[in-house]
This record gives structure tokens, sequence and C-alpha cells, in this order.
């Protein structure tokens, strides 16, 4: 019976190798004659373990349910002026969103992806806890499928707070603290000990001390802080000059207070005038030195004043806690401009600026307290970390050694952990946010970057692309929104956007490999391989701005002379001193146009006509047309519709739930008041002005009956600077990075100078609108301008009639003229890391 099965196993094996061989098998069983039953059972056999085979193979191949999901699917999106975008996006591939600026690329990824992801993580919380919670309203599409968590890596620059460093930014400051509580010597307590936003308190009373069933009653308190008590942890200290708070030639009641904000008949006002202790008819320089005490310096007491109970105090102490208490950079222009004239801010002479208390000032390890190393550039403080040897603090000194590598890895070295977090540019703050997520654990989730190359020499781009890879090689999905062609080119995925901006966008023109868009006939595939050719002929300067022994941040007495006259490009690695040899040696002046990266600031309120000051020169066109006032064609005035107060939508609070804003329906959307809409200017009312795109505004204020040349001057820069898609009337707040940047470089262009200092214009834009950029500083060095760019792209260098580069490398390593001559000059000589990536990018090889 055993030989039987093993005859059978035989055939069995025999017949699941192939055909031929269960043909040979049935056949030798028919010459058996007894044996072709069992032959037959044999086959039956094969074909049985054959069947069995092939149903393994099949299960083994077919992937898992939870595979499948591996696409972000998009369908119906109408965010802005997207126009119903379907589109699927891989999961764990580098996907990169390009187009030309405006054309509904942050629309999208931000507006659409990222917010749905937020809101739907936020809607897992409590409802205790969402109340705590910005609220977000669902993206107006129709399906969002397969989204991850998203994280959002973008260009906002951190708060203004005077005490938010580069090291409170991120985890190296609390290392710090915790490493020098350990180790510091002589010890001086807890990590609090060395915070500078933590004050030293006494206290004295009965205070209760409860641990489990044990009370303990204790006569003092005490806390170690590290603040510094003179300063409060700010590092400077501030005097007032008395003479920009008030005329002393003038009364209270003739408006003797210049503060802003102090104007008669205010509150801020009445609270001196109405409050008893001086005579507001008298001139400030008649005050008795009793009553210019309690006028300047008196202490917070609560006292009735024109029937309302308010808290009287001196007008020094208050503007010192109205207006220094803030950082100058976070301020409105016109605050700050007051501030700059009114107050003078020194270094504080008993921290030196450490903003550290003296008792974290003397604990030392190796000689060097917290606020030395938090001093040191990070790419030694790395060094200095790697030279302590503690076991009882290893993994600390091991996170802390990881955290500081990532900010040399990423191109940050150059920085100090003491740098004020306000002064960091959109570049260097993003990628500040981008070190707590190198290290991280997580994976499978959504990273999104808005142009994480901003701000980014040629050189530095390389580094960076290389950090892209690494958070999707870790298994998660990131989204990069970008225009540089070195960023496009590492895409797994391309989507292009457009054809045009605004209007003319909206729309994906393209979907696929980066071989796909070079070869598409889209705006951004026509463009990619673009490149600018060095001009045969420079201009002859007119003059030169002469710098000398310039020591700004790390310049090491810069002597330099930069051309006027000319287009002068000033350029270098991130972090080599461009914008402290410009900036800080060419400060804003009466012949000094600067336009800096700094945010613009509005509200939702706020609009392109409203910013460059084209709704005064409308208002008054309609007003002298119709013979009524402006203020009735001012949605933030007199002719604003009174259901939704100007603002064409009702925004309804929904307590723990995602607010929701619904078009009024008295104005439909207009903002005006029906009756301020049947005066017309033309055959048009107010409403439908503010629709128009600048290019139709300019047409329609251009000639004929509502020709209106203050508003066309207006119209044409916008127009110069790429933005004649855009309506006149949009909300600030919906309009891209790019667009905000030059909308400012259009108010500028009005102020009269010679100079104009350019902080790298081509943010935010794609490659077709580069040249209409050149274009335009062509056309201002023709007018007699002298412009001066600081820039990384290599299309203005190449443009340029003059090269000053700044280097060799970045910190201290930086600082320093390295060339200074034409373009051509530069990519001959190939002598620096930008004359090597220039002779590349025009094809000098």
């Amino acid at each position: 019976m055993a030989k039987a099965r093993r005859t059978d196993t035989a055939r069995t094996g025999t017949a699941g190798t192939g055909t031929g061989r269960a043909a040979a098998a049935k056949s030798g069983a028919a010459r058996t004659g007894t044996g072709g039953a069992a032959a037959k059972t044999g086959a039956a056999r094969a074909g049985t373990a054959k069947s069995g085979a092939a149903r393994a193979a099949t299960e083994e191949a077919a992937p898992h349910a939870a595979d499948r999901q591996n696409l972000i699917r998009v369908h119906g999106a109408r965010v802005n002026n997207l126009k119903d975008v379907s589109i699927e996006i891989p999961k764990r591939r580098l996907t990169v969103f390009t187009g030309v600026s405006g054309s509904g690329k942050s629309s999208l990824v931000f507006d659409t992806i990222a917010a749905e992801s937020q809101r739907l993580i936020n809607e897992t919380y409590s409802a205790f806890v969402q109340g705590f919670m910005p609220t977000l309203a669902r993206p107006e599409v129709d399906v969002l499928e397969g989204l991850t968590t998203a994280i959002i890596v973008d260009q906002q620059r951190f708060g203004a707070d005077p005490r938010s460093t580069v090291g409170t930014a991120t985890d190296a400051n609390a290392m710090l603290r915790i490493l020098f509580s350990r180790l510091g010597r002589p010890h001086i307590g807890p990590p609090g000990a060395y915070a500078f936003n933590v004050p030293s308190v006494r206290a004295s009373g009965a205070i209760t001390v409860e641990r489990g069933a044990k009370k303990t009653v204790k006569a003092t308190f005490s806390r170690t802080g590290g603040m510094c008590p003179r300063c409060e942890g700010r590092g400077t200290v501030s005097d007032i000059d008395l003479t920009q708070l008030y005329d002393d030639a003038k009364s209270l009641d003739d408006g003797a207070l210049t503060i802003p904000g102090y104007t008669p008949g205010g509150w801020n006002h009445r609270l001196y005038s109405e409050s008893g202790f001086v005579d507001p008819g008298k001139p400030i320089r008649g005050y008795t030195k009793r009553e210019l005490s309690d006028f300047l310096h008196h202490e917070p007491v609560r006292m009735k004043i024109a029937g309302i109970n308010m808290t009287y105090e001196g007008l020094v102490p208050r503007i010192q806690k109205s207006f220094l208490a803030k950082d100058k950079e976070g301020m409105q222009p016109h605050i700050r401009a007051f501030v700059e004239r009114a107050v003078t801010f020194t270094t504080c002479p008993e921290c030196d600026g450490t903003r550290l208390a003296e008792g974290a000032r003397s604990s030392k390890i190796k000689r060097k307290s917290i606020a030395d190393v938090c001093a040191m550039q990070i790419s030694d403080l790395a060094e200095w970390v790697r030279g302590l040897d503690e076991p009882s603090v290893a993994p600390l000194l091991t996170a802390l050694r990881e955290t500081l590598d990532s900010f040399v890895e990423i191109g940050l070295g150059y920085l100090s952990l003491d740098r004020p977090a306000g002064t960091l540019s959109g570049g260097e703050a993003q990628r500040v946010k981008m070190i707590r997520h190198l290290g991280s654990s997580l994976t499978d989730v959504t990273y999104v970057f808005d142009e994480p190359t901003t701000g980014l020499h040629p050189h530095d781009i390389n580094r960076m692309n290389d950090l892209l890879l690494r958070l999707r090689d870790k298994g998660n999905t990131v989204l990069v929104v970008e225009h540089k062609p070195q960023t496009i080119a590492i895409a797994d995925h391309v989507v292009d956007l457009g054809p045009g901006a605004g209007t003319a966008g909206g729309s994906v023109c393209f979907e696929g490999t980066v071989e796909g868009l070079r070869a598409g006939d889209t705006v951004t595939g026509r463009h990619f391989g673009d490149r600018a050719a060095l001009k045969e002929t420079v201009r002859e300067p007119s003059g030169a701005l002469r710098i000398r022994g310039a020591t700004a941040h790390n310049l090491r007495k810069v002597d330099v002379d930069v051309p006027l006259g000319v287009l002068c490009v000033v350029t270098g690695v991130a972090g080599s001193g461009k914008s402290s040899l410009v900036h800080g040696s060419i400060p804003p002046g009466e012949d000094v146009v600067s336009v800096d990266q700094g945010a613009i600031r509005g509200s939702r309120r706020s609009n392109p006509a409203t910013y460059t000051g084209l709704l005064d020169p409308i208002r008054k066109a309609f007003a002298k047309a119709n013979g009524v006032k402006p203020a009735l064609f001012s949605a933030n005035s007199e002719g604003a519709c009174p259901t939704c107060n100007g603002a064409g939508v009702i925004y309804t609070d929904l307590a723990m739930m995602a607010g929701a804003a619904t078009t009024c329906e008295d104005c439909d959307g207009k903002r005006f008041e029906a009756s301020v809409l049947e005066y017309r200017f033309g055959d048009r009312d107010i409403s439908e002005v503010l629709a128009m795109p600048v290019d139709e505004a300019k047409d329609f204020f251009g000639a004929g009956e509502t020709r209106v040349p203050a508003a066309l001057r207006i119209l044409e820069r916008l127009s110069d600077v790429g933005l004649g898609y855009l309506d006149i009337g949009r909300p600030l707040t919906t309009l891209s990075g790019g667009e905000r940047q030059r909308l400012k470089l259009a108010t500028h262009m009005a102020e009269k100078g010679g100079v104009y200092v350019l902080d790298e214009p081509t943010t935010g834009l794609h490659l077709a609108d580069v040249e209409n950029l050149l274009g335009l500083l062509d056309r201002l060095v023709d007018a007699g301008k002298s412009v001066i760019v600081i820039e990384h792209h290599q299309a203005v260098m190449a443009h340029a009639d003059w090269i000053v580069d700044v280097g060799p490398g970045a910190g201290q390593e930086g600082g320093r003229i390295v060339f200074e001559g034409t373009p051509a000059d530069l990519v001959a000589n190939r002598s620096t890391r930008t004359g090597e990536h220039l002779a590349a990018y025009v094809g000098k090889q």
C-alpha cells in the first residue's frame, strides 16, 4: 500500500510539471491496462495540485486591502479661483505643484488639502478642547479621500515677541537649560533658573504645601528664575524722549500730545485731560513740579473719569506698557515710526544683552555660561557639545547633538540660538520649523511646504532637495509648492496649474512626470529649460555709493563701492551677509526706496485698491460725477451695507463647531448699500468697478469721459509688476505670497527716490514671470534710477550690469567681499560658488 501511494505521488509530481509530462504519464497508464484508472486518478490529482498552486500564487500577489489606499483624491475643488479641479496625488511620493503666480497652487495644496486634513483632526478632539482651537470651515470641494495628518511648514514668520529666539522656537534652548542645571558649576537651581523668560519670585505668608495626606505650612516661598530683572529678559532697555510725546508750548486742549491714538476727544486723551490731576487748558511747560510728576510718572490708580471707572497712570509708564512691551518688527508702520523717533533702545547694562540674571551667567560648563553658548554660531556650538562626555546626561547630549547637527545640515549653522526669531527671513523661519520634523519618528504623514528654496543660493538648494527626499523616503507624502527648476526636477509627480493667473487659472494643465512636463505644451513646460544669457554690453555707472568699514552682524569691516545708475546685484550664500551689507549700510531715506520681504499687513476688508491708494481717486471721481460725498463709496464708511457692515459676508460663530461665512443677502456680497449702487460713473457702479481686473480698469480709467489720471498711474504700476489679472477689490488675505510681494513693489514705485533697494523680488515668481520682472528693472534703470537687488536667481545675476558677491561661506565664514565686477568676469573667473553656478546656468562649462 505504501508503495502504491509513493507511485501516485510520483505521478502527481510528474503531471504537475507540465502538459507534455502529463500526456506521457497518461500514455504509459494506457499501455499498462489495469493501471489506466490509477493514471486517471493521478492526472486528476495533478490538476488539483496545479489549481492550488495557482490560487496560492494569486493570493500572494494580491495586495492587502489597506495597501490600496495609496492616493489622495480631490474631486470638484472650487476654493478661490479653482475651477472644479479633480486630481489624484500619489502617497509616499514627492509631488511638486507649479504654475504661474496666482494660478491656484496654494488654493489647492494649503486651502483645500491641508485645511481639510487639519479640520478633520480637530474634530477628533472633545468639544471642550475644540473651544481653545481655531475654527476651520470645510473647503468648497465635493470629495476629499485618502487624507493623512498634514503638517504645514510654511513661510509665516515667527511672532514678534521680543523674548522669542531661535533657541526657544526649537527644543535646543530647553535642552541646554536642563544640561546646565545638571552640570553647571556653581549649581544655582533647576532648569528654570537658566530661562530668561522665568522671573525670580519671593513670597511670604502662610503657604500650605500638600503632599498626599501630609500638609506643611511654610512662611516663605521662592523660585529662582533666569530673567534679568532690569530688562525683563529682553536684552535691551529703553529711554523715552519726552519732546516726542508732547509739545510743551501747547495745552492738552490745544492738542499737545503727539502720540498716535492720543488725538483730542479720544479716550486716551480724555484720560489725562479729564483726570483732574492737571489743568487741560494750561501749557505743559507751565505745570508745577507736582503736576508734571502726576502727568508723567503717577502710579496706577482706579478712579472715575468722565463718569467711567478707569485706571489712571502716568504717561511714561503707559507708553512703556502699550508700545515698548511689543517688538518693533510687529508694529504697524506709523506706530513703528513713532517708537523709532521717541524711544532709544540700548543694550541692557546689567546683563550686557544676554537677557539673563547674574546667577545664570555665573554657572558654567568648561568655562562657558549658557549665555556664552547661546551666542556661539550653531556650527561651533555643535562642536562644543561633542566635546562633552558625561554618562549621567548621555541621552540628553545625544538629542542635543542631533538637533544642532540638523541646523547645520539644513544650512542654518551660521545662526546663533540667541538670535531673535522676529529677525529671521521667511525662508529661514521655514527651515527652522523643519528642524523639529527631521528627527521625528512619525511616518505616513503629509508634509506641505511653501517654496522651501526661498532665500537659498543655488549651492544650498541641493541640500534642501536632499532633506525633502529624506522625508519622503521615511514613508511620508511630501507636497511642495515651488517654482525653481532644481527642485521641480527631483519630483516623483508634477502638477502644473494654470494656464494663467486669477480667473485665467484654476485648472490642471499637466499631471505626470518631470520628463512629461518638459515635453508638455504648458507655460511651465515651455519655460522649464529657460536660461538667461549674459548681456553683450553693460551700462556704465554714473557714480558710486561708498560703503566703508561695515561691521553689522558678521560683516568684517567691509569696504565696497556700489555703482549707481546701473542694475547692481548683491549675491552670496544664505547667511553670508548680503542683507546686513545692503540694509545696514543703505538705510531707507529721502533718496532711497527700500522694498523688503516684510509681510503686508491688512484685514480681510483690505484689498489692492485700498492698499495702493487707488480707491481714493475712484471715490472722488464717483462723488464728483454724482454730486455726493466720497465717503459713500467706501465699504468701510458711510456707504457700507448695514447688514454686513461692508464685509460682503456674514460671519456666524457656531461655538464649538467651525464658524461659517455666508454671502450677505441684502447686498448680495457687493458690500455697499443699495442706494449707493444707484450712483454710476460711466456705465458702472462702484461694486462693478471694484470687481474689474487691473487691465480692464486701466482701459476704463484711461480714456474718454471716465479718464482718471491719478487712478491710471497706480493701475499702470500694478500692470508693470505683472498683476494685470488681479481684481482691484479682491481681499488681501486671498493673495498668494508672490502677489503680495509685487503689490508692495508697485506701491513703492510711486515714491520719489533715486535709489531702489529690492530684497529678492523673484520670491514667488514663476519662470515666465521672471522675464517680466527683468523688463521692469530695466525700465527703472533707463528712467535714471539706481537699482540694487539682493538676489539668488541666476537669471537676475546674468542680466545685471554689476555683481557684488559676499561670502565665501555663511556666518563666521562669510562677511567678506569675494568678487566685484561684471557677470561675464564672474563667469570667466569661476572663483566663487556663485561664479560656478552662474557659469553652469549660462552654459559656460
